[in-house]
């Protein structure tokens, strides 16, 4: 089979390719948004109605910080549609972002993908001239080959590599931070039908993200592997620092954020992620974990380390269950701050925060909860088990025993004065936000990741300049 390797002819005069979004949830909108930044313009889809008309209105769909921003200072950029033909037939490049929910099996289920390719493949029937679909939803290895490429040739009656280029390029960012992260990654992973399509992306992300950035480029199946082989081990690394975390614990004098510091500054390892706190939760970690081990099952292959990982950070609720439990009172109410996994979102699944709640309404311990943003979706999992705060304060004043869930920016200024009480209150602070010397002198102070008698080391860690690379040991 021949291919044509001509570059796609832009429809825009400032010379670049016009986008279109398939899907304006968590991850599609802020990358609308993030396009329409960069002088792209960009045509949004979604089935949803609603989510339509916000973004048509310049309204941030979901909550993300910068989101509403760039949608409504760039909104002239921006058009949005419910009709697969406008969106694909109008663009030159085509961004598949919907969910791969998980199968019973823990494997990734392809229907929403599928049901969107078939929706741009009967579009691609009926237009002429090369173009590109780029699907960035998490796939496992051999899922575009086998589940998506099929589906896009059969409803559009074209060849793919010839009449029309596929990627698979996943992003590599966090609910919370998603416009920030898309603007600035570490990286830029392409799986490619052909040069030709791997190159008009490059291009796009190019003139996105600047010349600066790494760009690999490979197979679908090589990057389906890389993608989700990222977010494996990255949890790997999270489970370990618990784990270093659980052991300072049982050892006077140790602490975890010395020791981290300390590991963390050998290159071989590093300190991202090396924080021993919580267990992850969120959209994707969990799961991607279990999809792992599923997939290298089915594949007669064993994912021992993926599988420890998921086990451990499962049991890490019940850590911290204990350490509560440990400074209840009979009859005292916890208050938990932080529903949503991780600041800046009101996403819930997988809360370690909402998690803790849930392991004490099972006790029969009366909870008391807050969060800046994720209070109403924490509600529709918690239901009536809890009491729901209206503020911060209101929490505080509610609870005996205190416990921050998330580092979030509002916790962080918590005023010690706030926690005084007769009898004394007990602060569990997960994260280690607050200035515990302070926070000691109106309440009993309690953290993880240090042995009892733990002190500050006298300086902290040296400067990096005085342990060569060439001289480490081990």
């Amino acid at each position: 089979m021949t291919r044509d390797h001509t570059a796609v002819q832009p429809r825009q005069g400032n010379g670049r390719p016009v986008l279109s979004i398939i899907g304006l949830g968590k991850l599609g909108s802020p990358m609308l948004a993030v396009f329409a930044s960069r002088g792209f313009r960009v045509i949004g889809l979604d089935v949803n109605e609603k989510l339509v008309e916000l973004v048509r209105n310049g309204r941030a769909p979901v909550v993300e910080p910068q989101l509403e921003e760039l949608l409504s200072a760039h909104h002239s950029n921006i058009s949005v549609t419910t009709d697969y033909d406008d969106a694909v037939r109008g663009s030159d490049v085509t961004f598949v972002v919907v969910p791969t929910p998980s199968s019973p099996d823990g494997t990734f289920s392809l229907r929403h993908v599928q049901a969107a390719c078939e929706g741009i493949g009967d579009a691609l029937r009926r237009k002429s001239g090369y173009h590109v679909v780029v699907v960035t939803s998490t796939l496992l290895p051999q899922d575009t080959h086998t589940g998506i490429m099929p589906v896009l040739e059969r409803r559009s009656d074209k060849v793919c590599g010839r009449d029309f280029g596929l990627c698979y390029s996943p992003e590599f960012i966090a609910l919370g931070s998603v416009v920030r992260d898309m603007l600035n990654p570490d990286f830029i992973l392409i799986g490619e039908s052909d040069p030709r399509a791997g190159q008009v992306l490059e291009d796009i992300y190019r003139r996105t993200v600047g010349g600066h950035v790494p760009v690999a480029r490979m197979s679908f199946e090589n990057a389906e592997l890389a993608k989700i082989a990222v977010n494996t081990f990255v949890t790997t690394k999270i489970s370990y620092a618990n784990m270093l975390a659980e052991v300072c614990e049982k050892i006077p004098g140790c602490d975890v954020d010395v020791v981290t510091s300390a590991v963390g500054l050998d290159s071989r390892i590093g300190p991202k992620y090396l924080k021993g706190r919580m267990g992850y939760g969120g959209p994707c970690f969990p799961r991607d974990n279990v999809a792992f081990s599923a997939m290298a099952r089915r594949r007669g292959a064993t994912a021992v380390l993926a599988e420890a990982t998921h086990v451990y950070n499962e049991r890490q609720v019940t850590r911290l269950l204990d350490r509560v439990r440990l400074a209840l009172p009979a009859g005292g109410r916890v208050g938990v701050l932080g529903l949503a996994y991780k600041p800046d979102t009101n996403v819930v699944e997988e809360s370690q925060g909402v998690k803790l709640a849930q392991a004490l309404v099972r006790e029969g311990v009366p909870v008391v909860v807050y969060d800046p943003l994720a209070m109403e979706n924490a509600r529709v999992v918690l239901g009536d088990a809890v009491e729901y705060a209206s503020s911060l304060a209101a929490c505080v004043e509610r609870s005996r025993v205190l416990a921050i869930a998330t580092p979030c920016e509002e916790f962080r200024r918590l005023a010690p004065a706030a926690l005084a009480r007769n009898p004394r209150r007990v602060v569990v602070d997960c994260w280690r936000v607050l200035d515990a010397d302070a926070v000691r002198s109106v309440a009993d102070y309690m953290t993880v990741g240090k042995g009892t008698g733990a002190t500050p080391p006298a300086g902290g860690v040296s400067s990096p300049a005085a342990a060569p690379a060439s001289r480490r040991t081990g």
